[in-house]
């Protein structure tokens, strides 16, 4: 069962983020992370020790050394000792753990951080790392080419073509122009292909950031938050491994994922998905049923700033402070790991009624 019980609600209470940017060459992952937990610890009021449950997502692969979250915790402070976990995933799956955690009643508040820095080496070779290490791994494919293989797939069977993909990247950076921590901002031009049919504009940039949230259960949670972002169904699914035997125009897991979070029950007003790539945006709007009333990624989603590992966490903060503000009052937020959609997580928030 994956829909929050009604005696244990769940609710994000505070999101925070870096401005992210092409390059942080000149700060670690710890003193990129500090400013995100200070603010958003500040946000509610919140001391280190008043945290029951501490989680992050990240991955050794982008940082080049083994157990490197380790070092992270310098950043959250881990003496005296805290409960903390970690999973070797974006931020989001993070979230998903210390969402059930906190429904065991172990704890009434929970921090959940992510963090990436992509710009020290090539992410599309080390991105081949996560393919079948028998069959496509060997092949060296990266994450634009197989993203490629997912557009074509798409314009061949008729769902898309080359100036519906350029509107797409065009709407979502447009969109970014309001939003401070965005890398790209307004206005980019397609450019060149890069792998046909996905050019330049088609995809997503390469940056380094952070993101962090708070949950809280029930009461404390009006306590920490005027209008907090109730968590009310969340659920995450996996593709097949093996590209071949999947259907890369249709996304079966992110549409199983949503039923068993609740999105068809009632309409969302936002929606923000985590789609690196124009033409999955496409793949998502029809999975998760999204109709031209639904205002989708808001915040420029990640065609505007894609720090791995923190990128679907941001989603879910994204839509969360949108509730906060007022803005929406029940929103679906997305996040994929994953070659061409493999793994997918998909939450519904809401705000209490006004």
């Amino acid at each position: 069962m994956t829909s929050a019980p009604r005696d244990r609600e769940i609710a994000v209470v505070a999101f925070a983020q870096t401005d992210h940017r092409r390059t942080s060459e000149e700060l670690s992952e710890v003193e990129m992370l500090m400013p995100v937990l200070h603010e958003v610890l500040d946000r509610t009021g919140l001391k280190t020790a008043d945290i029951g449950f501490t989680c992050s997502g990240s991955s050794d692969y982008l940082a080049g050394r083994a157990f490197s979250f380790t070092l992270a915790l310098d950043g959250v402070g881990a003496w005296p000792p805290i409960s903390e976990s970690h999973v070797e995933m974006d931020g989001a799956w993070a979230l998903y753990e210390a969402w059930t955690k906190l429904l065991t009643g172990d704890a009434d508040t929970a921090l959940v951080y992510s963090y990436g820095k992509s710009s020290p080496g090539s992410v599309r070779d080390v991105l081949t790392r996560q393919l079948d290490p028998y069959y496509v791994a060997p092949l060296w494919p990266d994450s634009v080419a197989l993203a490629a293989l997912q557009a074509q797939a798409l314009i061949d069977a008729g769902d898309t073509d080359e100036p519906a993909l350029a509107a797409v990247a065009s709407r979502n950076r447009e969109a970014a122009a309001a939003n401070p921590h965005a890398q790209l901002r307004g206005p980019v031009p397609r450019g060149d292909h890069i792998v046909q049919p996905l050019r330049t504009g088609d995809c997503p940039p390469i940056g380094d950031g952070a993101a962090a949230v708070i949950l809280a259960a029930g009461d404390r949670a009006r306590d920490l938050c005027a209008r907090p972002a109730w968590i009310r169904g969340i659920d995450h699914r996996i593709e097949a491994h093996g590209l071949g035997v999947r259907d890369l125009t249709d996304s079966p897991s992110t549409r199983l994922a949503a039923e068993r979070a609740g999105v068809f029950e009632r309409p969302v007003d936002t929606a923000e998905l985590h789609a690196p790539f124009t033409a999955q945006e496409i793949v998502l709007r029809k999975a998760l049923r999204l109709g031209d009333d639904v205002d989708v990624n808001p915040s420029g989603g990640a065609l505007a700033a894609n720090p791995i590992m923190a990128a679907g966490l941001i989603r879910i903060g994204e839509a969360a402070a949108r509730i906060h503000r007022g803005e929406s009052d029940r929103a679906l937020a997305h996040a994929t790991s994953g070659p061409c959609l493999q793994q997918n997580l998909v939450a519904v928030l809401e705000g209490e009624p006004r």
